[in-house]
């Protein structure tokens, strides 16, 4: 059996339930765990049993502690309230809670908030349709939903809960934080409303500007614009794309630093280092430790490596491999504008052509990708081409590499200055050279000497061709003169307008002599004794050789000839005009080639 008392509040003084409702006790004597009536317009015991109701109407006010509730209505059952219309707790000078309903249980100080439940704690506020809030620790939590405003930011998420006491706030599930900065998706995240740092607790999407950045770990900071991302970090703006173990970016100054297995791609383009940082506003881009960079016209392999994407253009430092179609640039500095294609390339520089076999060491080298034209210069710059299965070494003070303008495109080098060859069997010497790859012909100018085994070749200048990777002839122009002693005491000499030495594998096989030819020969007998000296002048003369040794000496056109028995020579052996034996001047050593000599006066016999 049910009993309803039913007590209207009709405003007498006299009536003591009215007393109890409105007034306040001067001093609390009751259990502070207790829920109090404060007030209520009307106040209905429901009894059931063994339980005992009340049910206050009408602007309810209730406390517990420093705790209030104020609601249209409410059930009051020993320290538990259910409370509907316009549920409000007031929790200190800070938190105040709003709601449809509530049910309430003191002796936990646990209340669950249903309906358009408002949770504000100074600037922030948490919106959701359901809330389990702990009013001893302050922790609120909901499962259906909800969202977080504080100034400019919004976060919403499935689940969350919020820490009023530390101002940290944890989301589960669908999380979204947007702000004027940026907007933000996530699994899980963790937010310190205090100092605005949100923490990455699974795979999150950030979206600021026209930048993406996803991770599944890491924090960002709202209020200094500084974020670290960790655990499959990527960053993706337009054309460019990031990845590494950690990315950091740092707002203030627009910069995003990659560290741990690093690589930036923008378009066609590839960065990969230890560290690589990009600068949103100058668009350069650091690579530090490993670094390399990719384009489809080139790669560079680096120390560290500047790439400046408005210009195209990079500097490295450290030990660097640049590749650039068939050519390949080893040095330690290097300096390049891709909108100028102007480079410099510093420090144990190494130039290679894989088509035309060609190799340039130096200390400096410049270059014009354009015109597909380098400068090489510092420490006596060396030269390689393959010749055969030989190799032809040359050094000079400056070298020149640029190609013909013409549809074919082929090398042409350029030394000058103190020039040296040497090869195993062929050496040389001048102050300047030309060669062509098209047709493979070195031209020597300015005292320039060629010796080959036990032979010397002079003239005003001199031109040597090579045919399939060997030297084919040597042409001597103006004032030529060939010297050839198989002892270093007697020297046959030949000399003449112009001469051309052809070379069979390598070796000097005969010698066409044209224009004003004059010849001195020491005869031998079969055991290698000298017999005499044979002195010819004619117009032109043919010398075949043997083992590198004259062999036979054709005449022609009224030869004029003078035989000289050895024991009627007196003195030194008479010697055509211009003879010089420059035995110090020939390179004795690819070292050789590079040492920086003063002047020395060739030596003569």
């Amino acid at each position: 059996m049910q009993r309803r008392f039913y007590l209207l509040l009709l405003f007498f003084p006299f009536f003591p339930i009215f007393l109890h409702c409105q007034s306040v006790p001067t001093q609390d004597t009751t259990n502070k765990k207790e829920v109090i009536i404060q007030f209520s317009d009307l106040m209905e015991f429901i009894q059931e049993e063994d339980r005992s109701i009340r049910k206050l109407s009408g602007h309810v006010a209730l406390r517990q502690d420093s705790v209030l509730m104020y609601c249209d209505t409410a059930l009051l059952e020993g320290n538990k309230v259910i409370a509907f219309g316009n549920v409000v707790i007031q929790q200190g000078d800070s938190i105040t809670v709003f709601s449809d309903s509530l049910e309430y249980i003191g002796d936990k100080r646990v209340a669950d908030l249903f309906g358009e439940v408002v949770l504000q704690d100074g600037d922030k506020k948490l919106f959701t349709s359901y809330l389990n809030y702990d009013l001893s620790s302050k922790t609120g939590r909901y499962t259906q939903g909800g969202l977080v405003t504080q100034g400019t930011t919004q976060l919403t998420s499935q689940k969350g809960v919020y820490y009023v006491n530390s101002k940290e706030l944890f989301f589960k599930d669908s999380v979204i934080l947007i702000n004027e900065k940026m907007t933000l998706r996530a699994d899980t995240l963790a937010f310190d409303s205090e100092s605005q740092i949100a923490t990455f607790l699974g795979p999150t999407l950030i979206h600021q500007d026209s930048a993406t950045i996803y991770c599944e770990a890491g924090f960002y900071d709202m209020a200094t614009s500084l974020a670290e991302f960790e655990q499959n970090a990527q960053y993706q703006k337009d054309q460019q794309r990031a990845t590494a173990d950690l990315i950091t970016y740092d707002g203030s100054i627009k910069e995003i630093k990659l560290t741990g297995n690093a690589s930036f791609i923008d378009g066609d383009k590839v960065a990969k280092a230890e560290i690589i940082r990009y600068e949103e506003d100058t668009n350069l881009t650091y690579l530090e430790g490993n670094a390399s960079f990719k384009d489809p016209q080139q790669a560079i392999n680096g120390t560290t490596i500047q790439y400046d994407a408005d210009k195209g253009s990079f500097k490295s430092e450290g030990r660097s491999v640049l590749i650039d179609s068939t050519q390949v640039l080893i040095a330690d500095q290097f300096d390049f504008d891709s909108e100028q294609g102007l480079g410099i390339a510093k420090g144990a520089v190494e130039w290679q052509d894989t088509i035309e076999n060609l190799r340039i060491q130096c200390e400096e080298l410049a270059y014009d990708k354009s015109k597909n034209y380098i400068k090489a210069s510092g420490a006596r710059p060396l030269l390689s081409i393959l010749v055969g299965k030989d190799t032809l070494f040359l050094a000079s003070d400056t070298l020149i590499s640029s190609e013909t303008p013409d549809s074919l495109a082929k090398k042409i080098l350029e030394a000058y200055t103190d020039v040296r060859i040497y090869k195993t069997n062929l050496q040389a010497s001048c102050d300047s050279l030309s060669y062509s790859a098209s047709d493979s012909l070195f031209k020597l100018y300015r005292d320039p000497i060629i010796w080959s085994d036990t032979s010397q070749f002079k003239a005003d200048s001199i031109y040597m061709q090579l045919a399939n990777n060997q030297i084919d002839k040597i042409i001597l122009y103006q004032n030529g003169l060939i010297i050839n002693t198989p002892d270093l005491q007697y020297f046959n000499q030949i000399k003449g307008t112009e001469i051309t030495a052809f070379f069979n594998y390598g070796n000097l096989n005969r010698m066409e002599v044209n224009g004003n030819a004059e010849s001195i020969y020491f005869a031998r007998d079969e055991q290698d004794a000298y017999l005499g000296m044979n002195q010819t002048t004619c117009s032109e003369m043919l010398i075949l050789f043997g083992s590198n040794e004259v062999d036979e000496i054709k005449f022609f056109s009224q030869p004029n000839a003078t035989m000289t028995p050895m024991i009627k020579l007196q003195g030194s052996p008479p010697t055509l005009d211009g003879f010089s034996w420059d035995f110090d001047r020939r390179p004795q050593s690819i070292i050789e080639l590079r040492e920086i000599k003063k002047n020395t006066k060739a030596r003569r016999y």
